[in-house]
């Protein structure tokens, strides 16, 4: 047994309230898996209710996410389906819903 590893199980961990963009949204769900909220990077999973929308935002950072469950509907009207990876670079706006809920693994990075 390795001492230092740690095991998440993303389908059977307590998630919390969602508020990376400020305010609670009590629709959307937060599993923090390393994201420091200081330095704004870091691995995270949101669940999203059906009829969820995230509050638009600009990346200070690289943001990439991969859907795992559901559809995820894009600013633009681009809809996102399980196994879709997307890649935001720093400085790009947008903001997300669904109609059918969403599960997703995103991390915000330095891109490096």
């Amino acid at each position: 047994m390795i001492a230092s590893r740690k095991i998440t199980n993303i389908y059977d961990a307590d998630f919390s309230v969602y508020d990376l963009e400020g305010p609670i949204q009590e629709d959307i769900r937060l599993l923090n898996l390393g994201y420091d909220r200081e330095t704004g990077k870091g691995w995270y999973v949101m669940r999203m209710a059906p009829g969820a929308r995230t509050i638009a935002h600009e990346h200070r950072f690289v943001e990439e996410f991969l859907i795992l469950e559901g559809e995820l509907i894009e600013s633009d009207g681009t809809v996102l389906k399980p196994g879709d990876f997307v890649t935001y670079p720093p400085g790009t706006h947008h903001h997300s819903r669904t109609e059918t809920g969403c599960l997703l693994i995103g991390i915000d990075h330095d891109g490096v």
